[in-house]
């Protein structure tokens, strides 16, 4: 018995020890190295595209801070991480990192003395990337202006402070390796499958999460809630109800690039990507990633709402919600729901409204919003806030109106739902 007990004591300990220790050690893909390019100007110009394709300057400049000099405040469920310095400054910066050091946080997701990244940072993403297009993006950040700001440090509850247990995180939902493109596939498939897989990380929002921040491959591009942001990002996938299944691929290319489509318009956190990211790729690569999203399978995202039930007269509540939507909505979206696209965008047949989650559907008539503006779109038409004129049941309401009229497949929405976002931040 006393045997027994020290094996599994032994167990206890070594086992996590070896995870760690493998974590630690374990760097596929760093043996790899780029191809020399014959042009540094063109490698830097490429990697300057690049970055825009990843959004780097997104998340990596604080709201009226400096260029890629970090400091914007990530919310996530464990606490708030704030992003890197990447600017080439020696001392606070990446000034003093290789081109490796470099690869191997893209790759592997360890920063240069080997410490684990959050992945708050979307390596799980990046690590697709392929070495030549790491290093483009590295010779262009080394050319933007070098910004001395010290990093801040992380404000992450125990035990999610405790950076080495990252290791078992990683074990459990990291698997380092490039992107291999499908022999059996286009060369626009590809092109798009690597965009939207790597550089793009649509997943990291457009994917469920679990308690611990864990995506599944089986849950890829199905929709999911963006953790502490309170807006659900929808499936990407060929659901007809929800995804992009009846959408053509120049309403996606639409979508993509301007932020508007006779479908539909972004908002919210996406329409911060398109307007710093997307509108900035070239026709061909957007082309390409409307291809592959086109082609991708229906997926169920299985995500649970916790909706409460409304009781009473159901048909009394659509009632109620016609007559608000026929004194504040018709003008712009038009008493059959199909809008005046792509200004007015229609809410017949939307699949926003149809998905489990009315949570964009509440702040988009709490809040209202704008598409961003975009070399496509330079003047978009806003939706106005809702919060001030209209009460918690009224709001319900019409939401349950418009989620429930001209095909739409939604479901009613109770003015407890309502009053959990009003008041919230609005990102």
């Amino acid at each position: 018995m006393k045997r027994i007990l020290l094996i599994i004591v032994a167990a206890v300990i070594l086992i996590p020890l070896a995870i760690i220790g493998y974590q630690l050690a374990h760097d596929p893909g760093s043996e790899q190295r780029s191809v020399a390019s014959a042009d540094p100007n063109q490698q830097v110009a490429r990697g300057e595209y690049l970055a825009r394709a990843g959004n780097c300057m997104g998340c990596h400049t604080a709201r009226g801070g400096e260029s890629y000099a970090g400091g914007r405040q990530i919310a996530t469920p464990f606490g708030n991480i704030y992003t890197s310095n990447i600017t080439p400054d020696k001392e606070t910066g990446i000034g003093s990192w290789t081109a490796d050091d470099f690869w191997r946080a893209i790759h592997n997701g360890k920063s240069k003395d080997g410490k684990f990244l959050y992945p708050a940072f979307p390596y799980p993403n990046y690590t697709k990337v392929s070495r030549n297009d790491a290093d483009a993006m590295f010779a262009y950040l080394r050319t933007v202006a070098p910004v001395k700001q010290a990093n801040k440090d992380h404000e992450l509850r125990f035990p999610y402070n405790q950076r080495v247990l990252l290791a078992f995180w990683r074990t459990l939902y990291f698997t380092p390796g490039e992107f291999e493109a499908q022999a059996n596939q286009s060369t626009e498939w590809n092109r798009g499958a690597y965009l939207v897989q790597g550089l793009g990380h649509c997943a990291a929002c457009h994917t469920s999460r679990n308690a611990l921040g864990g995506t599944t491959a089986e849950g890829d591009l199905a929709g999911g809630m963006i953790p502490m942001q309170n807006w659900y990002a929808s499936s990407l996938t060929s659901g007809k109800e929800t995804g992009l299944g009846e959408w053509s691929e120049q309403e996606i290319a639409s979508l993509l690039k301007t932020g508007v489509s006779h479908r539909g318009a972004v908002f919210g956190p996406m329409a911060e990507v398109v307007a710093s990211s997307l509108q900035h790729l070239s026709d061909s690569d957007i082309q390409s990633m409307s291809i592959y999203l086109k082609s991708l399978p229906e997926r169920d995202a299985g995500i649970e709402t916790g909706r409460m039930k409304i009781t009473g007269d159901v048909e009394a509540v659509l009632k109620q919600g016609a007559a608000i939507y026929e004194n504040h909505c018709v003008n712009c979206h038009q008493a059959n729901g199909k809008g005046m696209p792509p200004a007015y965008p229609p809410l017949a047949a939307n699949r926003s409204l149809s998905a489990s989650a009315a949570t964009n559907t509440i702040r988009m008539i709490l809040n209202g919003g704008y598409p961003p503006s975009t070399g496509g779109n330079p003047r978009p038409y806003g939706m106005p806030p809702f919060s001030m004129t209209l009460s918690d049941q009224e709001i319900a309401a019409v939401a349950s109106y418009i989620r429930m009229s001209w095909g739409n497949k939604g479901s009613l929405v109770s003015s407890v739902e309502v009053g959990r976002f009003r008041g919230a931040p609005v990102e």
